[in-house]
């Protein structure tokens, strides 16, 4: 195929990409090949991945693989162990290969989709944007002087770039959803439990989910029919789901109670860009277009954003005790991990964890009003591509802090939220807002966002760096 072709195949994404090769029209090679193609020639100027596995991708394609994603590759974020890879999560000093898979990594291969490359992230997955010592800076396909998030940002740099179909994800505290936000994509943090977290187990106190990055609503769902499922002996189990999201993303659900809400959760400082705001109010009058009863509510934050500040630095210190050689961290992980360990001592942390059911409580009190609530995605477009990379550890929280004030105190509550594109700022940079459900309700969330995409279809537009 030529490169021309190589681009179209890519953005068709995997649920048309799936479907072709089941009816034989491509095969999984081609597709393969067009992808190693695409990052061969456009990775050097995103620096989304930090290794490919041509040979091994080639070789699961020319098995025929059959299923919901039949021979679509895709890009698996570094904190995935893939079996035979090294799994870094960005940092100089990591373990040994994987002996197998991770159990959401085994699920996507069972639905027959291929992993190709690993991509990069922040050391230890810390912050909204990508730059390491170990793998240097990843850029946003829409300006290479802006971010891609964090901290999958190499999965939604070559998404949406086109380089691949789709890429895993994680989220502690808006890891897939800021990236998708920034980057003009789809990312669905799903309910807590929803998606195994094995072999690592809960990440950050359980603040962490897995998930996928795609182009379409349709296309993320694919992805967490593929992926959802748990263990025996998890410890947390999402109310269960007996449909497929794909379906729930194609119908359009009835009429919503929407709450809209900006509100900055107490602790947050920051302000909402004007392009961000008038995202967000568009998108309520569309919503109040298409039937639904609009009106302003704010959650009852309380001090969930302080919780969650707690969680997540207590939660580096434990991910910071797993590297085999700490004295290799960058002086800014070094930060981080020390505050967790000195600010919040294993009572404090037992204390947390014990409060986290009556602060889920506080916030689930909106739902008793409302079916959505609507915010926006960030609190502006994409920001410089090193973030605060290097800075000391109060400046990089605060520069993390005012970039993306409205996604983490959903991880407290492990709330499924999802972030969409809403349009381009003035800058030319994607506009986002950010749905947020009930626990479970994921299959909701999709019918709304296909519902928006619909009205107001995205995938046609693409980023200068493809």
């Amino acid at each position: 195929m030529s490169t021309t072709t190589d681009t179209e195949v890519i953005f068709d994404g995997p649920a048309a990409l799936a479907e072709r090769v089941r009816s034989g029209q491509l095969s999984a090679t081609e597709i393969v090949e067009a992808c190693l193609r695409r990052i061969e020639a456009g990775d050097g100027r995103l620096n989304a991945f930090r290794v490919t596995m041509a040979e091994e991708a080639l070789a699961a394609a020319a098995a025929q693989p059959t299923g919901p994603l039949a021979g679509v590759p895709f890009a698996v974020k570094d904190d995935l162990p893939v079996a035979g890879q090294t799994t870094t999560r960005g940092s100089r000093s990591h373990a040994p290969p994987a002996a197998a898979d991770a159990e959401a990594i085994r699920r996507l291969r069972a639905a027959g989709a291929i992993p190709i490359g690993i991509t990069n992230v922040p050391e230890l997955t810390i912050f909204p944007w990508t730059a390491t010592d170990a793998n240097g800076i990843t850029r946003n396909p829409w300006d290479l002087t802006r971010t891609p998030g964090g901290s999958s940002g190499g999965s939604a740099a070559a998404v949406a770039a086109g380089l691949v179909p789709c890429a895993t994800g994680s989220d502690g505290g808006g890891s897939i959803r800021i990236p998708a936000a920034a980057c003009g994509l789809v990312g669905m943090k799903p309910t807590r439990g929803r998606v195994s977290t094995m072999p690592a187990g809960p990440g950050w106190l359980g603040l962490t989910v897995y998930g996928g990055l795609a182009r379409t609503v349709r296309d993320s769902a694919l992805m967490l029919d593929a992926m959802q499922g748990t263990l025996e002996g998890e410890p947390d189990a999402a109310p269960p789901f007996a449909g497929r999201y794909l379906e729930a993303a194609a119908s359009p659900p009835p009429p919503l109670r929407i709450a809209l809400s900006r509100k900055l959760p107490p602790g947050q400082v920051g302000k909402l860009s004007d392009d961000q705001r008038q995202a967000w109010e568009r998108m309520g009058k569309l919503l109040e277009g298409l039937g639904h009863h609009v009106s302003e509510r704010d959650p009852a934050y309380g001090a969930a954003q302080l919780d969650f500040l707690q969680m997540w630095l207590r939660g580096i210190y434990e991910e910071s005790l797993k590297v085999p050689d700490p004295t290799r961290f960058e002086s800014l992980t070094r930060q981080m991990a020390g505050a967790g360990r000195r600010l919040v001592p294993p009572r404090r942390r037992r204390q947390l964890l014990a409060k986290r059911p009556a602060t889920t409580a506080r916030l689930l009190a909106l739902w008793d009003h409302a079916d959505v609530l609507l915010t926006p995605g960030l609190a502006k477009t994409a920001i410089a591509a090193e973030g605060a990379y290097g800075k000391p550890a109060p400046r990089a929280i605060d520069v993390a802090g005012r970039f993306t004030p409205y996604t983490a105190v959903f991880n407290v509550t492990g709330q499924p939220a999802i972030t969409l594109p809403a349009g381009f700022g003035a800058d030319g940079l994607p506009l986002s807002v950010q749905l947020v459900g009930r626990p479970g309700a994921e299959d909701l969330l999709y019918s709304l966002a296909g519902q928006i995409e619909a009205a107001q279809p995205w995938a046609a537009r693409r980023p200068p760096a493809t």
